[in-house]
């Protein structure tokens, strides 16, 4: 078995919990206010804001030995770069305040995550950064498309308030088999286990960045 199926089981239950969110539920049924997206969007910018700095930092730390993974971490920064802006031109479709969100700060739970993967990548293992993307990306092929067309039809949102949700659903199917090739390569059992073990953190931050968020605007809207 190769690891990417190996990162994928011993995942999976983190997954699940994740993709079980009572926010997750509501935007598939179709019960998501503009506030509820707004608010969800804003903490995506502040994680998206910190994809390129933490793969830069990533691959600025990886052994000669990892070179065709530091090759790969650049493809990725390629891809990457700039995707924030998509998120702050989707706040500004929906009538949000995208100056606000942008010199803001995020929740506990994304600045929380924000930091963890710094401090993984700087002082445990920069291949830490692989279980951030196997979070994101996953993710987002999951359930990203699904959720950007019932927020349209349920909000009567134009796809330009969409476009970082049915991109990432989109361009994520490409990137995850790009990922799942790379993974099959980490054969260092500190690599794999440092991969393992930031996705499950990761996993249980986000999840709780989305279950604080459907709590923030259930009582914002009593």
């Amino acid at each position: 078995m190769g690891f990417y199926q190996e990162l994928q089981d011993q995942t999976a239950a983190d997954r699940q919990r994740l993709l079980s969110s009572p926010v997750i539920a509501r935007c598939r049924d179709g019960e998501i206010s503009r506030e509820l997206y707004i608010a969800f969007l804003t903490q995506a910018y502040y994680h998206v804001s910190h994809t390129v700095p933490l793969l830069m930092c990533a691959g600025s730390r990886l052994p000669a030995s990892l070179e065709a993974v530091r090759g790969a971490i650049a493809e990725y920064i390629e891809e990457e770069y700039g995707h924030q802006e998509w998120i702050l031109n989707d706040i500004r479709a929906c009538g949000g305040n995208a100056d606000n969100v942008r010199n803001g700060t995020p929740g506990l739970p994304i600045e929380m995550m924000i930091a963890f993967l710094y401090y993984r990548i700087e002082r445990i293992n920069p291949m830490s950064i692989f279980g951030m993307v196997q979070v994101l990306e996953g993710t987002s092929v999951s359930i990203a498309t699904a959720v950007a067309a019932q927020v349209e039809h349920t909000l009567g949102l134009p796809e330009q308030a969409t476009t970082y949700l049915r991109s990432h659903g989109e361009l994520d199917q490409g990137h995850l088999q790009f990922f799942a090739s790379l993974m099959d390569t980490v054969t260092d059992a500190n690599d794999r286990a440092a991969i393992i073990d930031t996705a499950r953190r990761v996993y249980q931050l986000y999840g709780e960045m989305l279950n604080q968020l459907g709590k923030d605007v259930h009582e914002s809207e009593q």
